[in-house]
């Protein structure tokens, strides 16, 4: 069983958890993940490793409350156990020489609790980070003030303009681009459309660019098939290959309509939970 030491709501969707996991914090790196079970009968889900304390021995996740997974647990608190917590799954973030040169890491919505870690690392390493983040309103916006600490630059977009930018990411990166900002590489997390737009307009001006594929996982070992995608006309596997890409290369066609596959399951679990929490009878 793993402890959960501690939880924070960020916003009114998004928590963050740290959970016991020494094994797991003595190895993990940017970019991998883990995947955890709330109980023996619980579904697997993947979840980005936001923080590891290896002194302390343990790992910190950010979720949203975006099924019913996610929505069972964010009942849990601190003192409460998890049944399983597997990891670090995927393969590290690859770097390289990366000191002194200039990167924009670009998160929208949730992808902003995986492009954290990407960011601080980054700025470990040496770069020099301008941090691009988008959010729909002003009141679901996190982590900002601590990613002030570690970026050169950081841009917040919103989508209705409620903290006085509106915008989308896109919008924050042309602004840069526009202003004379030169870089080496762009990594960009969040949605599909938002990270194709990205690499749409790194493209022409041919700016590396890497995008993390944290699509439908099940048992992060490339069996399932759940994560498959093509990259440069080639079968992939998020949870094995990933889950970071070359943003230029990845069929993002291919890859919204896989996702939307899901859509009418990830409903029905969730009408069901909200009628076990409500009382109701079991759909």
């Amino acid at each position: 069983m793993y402890r959960i030491l501690a939880k924070e709501r960020l916003n009114e969707t998004i928590t963050r958890m740290r959970v016991e996991a020494p094994r797991v914090a003595r190895k993990a790196g940017p970019g991998q993940f883990i995947i955890l079970r709330i109980d023996e009968d619980g579904e697997r889900i993947p979840l980005t490793i936001a923080a590891k304390d290896p002194v302390e021995g343990s790992v910190t996740i950010i979720f949203q409350k975006a099924g019913a997974t996610t929505a069972r647990l964010d009942t849990l608190e601190a003192g409460d156990s998890l049944q399983d917590f597997v990891g670090p799954l995927g393969k590290e973030s690859e770097f390289g020489d990366i000191a002194g040169k200039r990167v924009a890491v670009i998160g929208g919505g949730l992808g902003i609790a995986i492009a954290y870690p990407q960011a601080m690392a980054l700025s470990e390493h040496g770069a020099k980070v301008d941090m691009i983040v988008g959010f729909r309103n002003k009141s679901l916006e996190i982590l900002t003030d601590e990613l002030a600490g570690k970026c050169e630059r950081v841009v917040v977009m919103t989508d209705d303009g409620s903290n006085g930018r509106k915008g989308f990411v896109t919008d924050g990166l042309k602004e840069l681009l526009d202003s004379g900002a030169k870089y080496d590489r762009v990594i960009a997390i969040g949605p599909l459309p938002m990270m194709r737009a990205v690499a749409e307009m790194t493209r022409p001006i041919a700016i590396p660019t890497v995008v993390s594929m944290n699509s439908i996982m099940i048992d992060g070992t490339g069996m399932c098939g759940g994560c498959r995608l093509t990259v440069d006309g080639e079968v992939r596997f998020a949870c094995v290959d990933g889950p970071e890409f070359d943003g230029h290369k990845v069929d993002f066609a291919e890859a919204m309509q896989r996702g939307r596959m899901y859509k009418d399951e990830e409903k029905t679990s969730m009408e069901r939970h909200a009628c076990r929490l409500t009382g109701g009878a079991r759909a």
